[in-house]
């Protein structure tokens, strides 16, 4: 360790530059140094390792002994390697390189997966991992750190974030084609109350914004409630005559253009509302993130299910 501590890049450089020269002098030139500082770092170096590194005597000469070519290599395979973390440090800066870990609300599973697949084609460098899961556990990540972005609706209080909107995010109330509704140009509030609605677990944002259009429609009336636990089961209650929900038109578009589900009409039907791409005000971005970040803004809502 004492002489590794003691070996400097100048020293190498001075036994590079001596040993393809085969001259003090010219290796002071090329390295633009005195010919007394070359020959000052050549025996230091000799002093740390107590061995000559070159030879000095016979044609040509300064040829570098066996000790000397040990080192020689080891110098050039660490230049290599500098060579390739310096560009791997530029990618880094650059964001063409890096790792990134994008939240997406379970309602974005629709589209978040082509999105991704999309950003490694486009920048091979950048390794994108997608977390899912619902509104309060992408939250929960955001607060915790990790995640880097994230994609949901209405953006949270805490942490503090930037939000970006990135395109329309509609939300429908769905129901069987034979529905007696479907039938029915304006569904009155009334009606839609004594339906069952079939509900996402608590901490879901599409749950919180069912009960939210519920109360405002009933003005704090009950209504009847079931609880599924994913988009999936949900669509399939629906389709079976278990109830109706309201949902992300992004889930049920296949269904709606397939007739397998109705969108009802009725008071502020369907609901608008936004997709927001999400980062912490207070973490800085690494080059990759703002890559990313770019990617998906630039897109303007390209990568959503046509509605």
């Amino acid at each position: 360790m004492k002489r590794l501590n003691a070996l400097s890049f100048k020293q190498l450089r001075a036994l590079d530059a001596v040993v393809q020269t085969g001259s003090i002098t010219q290796a002071a030139a090329l390295l633009g140094l005195t010919p007394p500082a070359v020959h000052t770092q050549l025996r230091l170096l000799e002093e740390n390792f107590g061995c000559d590194m070159v030879r000095r005597h016979g044609q040509p000469a300064f040829r570098p002994t066996p000790e000397g070519r040990a080192l020689l290599d080891a110098h050039h395979q660490s230049q290599t390697a500098l060579r390739m973390t310096i560009n791997r440090i530029e990618a880094l800066r650059k964001g063409l390189s890096g790792h990134v870990v994008l939240g997406v609300v379970s309602t974005g599973k629709y589209f978040a997966p082509a999105l991704v697949a999309a950003m490694r084609q486009a920048f091979a460098g950048v390794e994108v991992t997608l977390r899912v899961g619902n509104r309060d556990q992408i939250i929960s990540a955001l607060q915790e750190s990790a995640v880097d972005l994230a994609i949901m609706g209405r953006p949270p209080r805490d942490p503090p974030v930037q939000a970006l909107a990135i395109g329309a995010h509609p939300h429908v109330l769905v129901a069987p084609p034979a529905h007696p509704l479907a039938r029915v140009a304006l569904v009155p509030a009334e009606d839609i109350l004594a339906e069952r609605f079939i509900v996402r677990e608590p901490g879901s944002g599409t749950r919180i914004l069912t009960s939210r259009y519920l109360d405002r429609i009933g003005e704090g009336r009950t209504y009847d409630t079931v609880e599924m636990d994913s988009n999936e089961t949900i669509k399939q209650a629906v389709m079976a005559g278990l109830g109706v929900a309201i949902i992300s038109q992004h889930t049920v578009t296949e269904e709606l253009r397939a007739g397998r589900l109705v969108a009802l009409r009725g008071p502020d039907l369907p609901i608008l509302r936004q997709w927001y791409l999400l980062h912490r005000t207070d973490l800085a971005m690494t080059g990759a993130v703002v890559t990313v970040r770019d990617f998906i803004r630039d897109q303007n809502g390209a990568f959503l299910p046509e509605v």
